[in-house]
């Protein structure tokens, strides 16, 4: 009988395929430099209200500083992209766009399931004793740091990262552990001179390449920010109500870019391209269980029916100006939500929209 092999990291990447992962590779676990640019990117102030980066900051350095010890990072990828035509939202503003990767599932469940599952077949199959820590995106790691030391691509100017075959519509997910496994080589820069993510940014947010201020991000708008959005952003917000995928979109790596046939990522049929005036009327008896299953939870139903209520405003059309119109019930009777609400009402009547009468065209 031939010997056992042992942990290798060809079997790890073997499991990870057969457990719907896209990509896997290994980084050792060490403090790079890329790593560093962390701390000045605090003290630019681009975290806005993001406090728990500050507060991790130390941790983030280095994976050693999350699990003394760790030898190596076993990096994962999932794509998440899904045969959508995404223009179909780009050319209606009547209809809310949502990040893609909010449609499906919450992939902090699914993806962390299979990295969870992954772990346990490590730890069975590793003839030696196994400490680690797996983490999907709520971890204290700089993810694509270490995903691009893995070969799982390159971190693009819009700070995503980027594979050569797949895009950027990737999940990541990452296994640190004290085995010393066969590493990958580090992924090249392949963005060359190319800067549409940075001229498409609709507020300028990606300041320089690879440096994104987070609090001009419409990410960081319609998602981490809690409280009133900033006036003289509201009308960059367009038809946004969660996320925004703008520098992904007019990214060349990403026409076309691979799709996934995954269940988990197909699209509830209420975050499908809903009407921006159905998700409005949705009551909260029913949008919350919706948004509670999908990645939406992060932020929460006020947060997008504050949104909403901006991308109504920016609209330009009657429907909308009718439907905030209506009686506010639930969630969009919230002070926040009526704030935005009220800034809307009173851009449509700039913008010449008005309430329809009935019996009249």
């Amino acid at each position: 009988m031939p010997d056992d092999p042992g942990l290798t990291a060809a079997r790890i990447k073997d499991q990870a395929r057969a457990l719907g992962f896209s990509l896997c590779g290994i980084a050792p676990a060490g403090a790079f430099p890329e790593l560093r640019f962390l701390r000045e990117w605090l003290d630019r102030g681009y975290a806005g209200e993001m406090r728990y980066m500050a507060r991790t900051a130390d941790r983030r350095a280095d994976v050693r500083n999350v699990l003394p010890g760790a030898r190596s990072v076993v990096a994962l990828a999932t794509n998440y992209n899904v045969d959508r035509p995404y223009t179909v939202e780009q050319a209606d503003p009547g209809r809310a766009r949502i990040s893609r990767y909010a449609w499906g599932a919450d992939y902090h469940a699914v993806v962390g399931g299979r990295t969870a599952a992954l772990l346990d077949w490590m730890r069975h199959a590793s003839p030696e004793p196994l400490e680690a820590r797996p983490y999907v995106d709520t971890g204290p790691v700089q993810e694509r740091v270490y995903a691009q030391r893995a070969g799982l691509g390159w971190i693009g100017k819009n700070s995503c990262l980027i594979n050569a075959e797949l895009g950027s519509w990737l999940f990541l997910s990452e296994i640190i552990c004290t085995l010393p496994l066969d590493t990958d080589p580090p992924a090249l820069d392949q963005c060359g001179a190319c800067t549409l993510c940075l001229e498409a940014c609709p507020t300028g947010a990606i300041v320089e390449p690879r440096a994104v201020d987070a609090t001009r991000c419409l990410s960081y708008l319609t998602i981490e920010l809690r409280g009133e959005m900033d006036e003289a952003l509201r009308p960059e917000v367009g038809s946004h109500v969660y996320g925004c995928d703008i520098c992904q979109d007019v990214c060349p790596w990403n026409a076309p870019a691979a799709v996934s046939d995954d269940p988990a990522w197909q699209p509830h049929p209420a975050l499908d391209r809903p009407r921006l005036t159905d998700l409005w009327r949705r009551p909260d008896a029913e949008l919350r269980p919706i948004v509670k299953r999908s990645a939406m939870s992060h932020a929460g139903v006020r947060s997008l029916r504050r949104n909403t209520a901006v991308a109504l405003g920016n609209s330009g059309s009657a429907a909308a100006a009718e439907a905030l119109a209506e009686p506010a019930a639930g969630s969009r009777a919230n002070p926040l939500v009526e704030t935005h609400a009220a800034w809307a009402r009173e851009r449509l009547r700039h913008l010449g929209a008005a309430p329809q009468t009935p019996g009249k065209p």
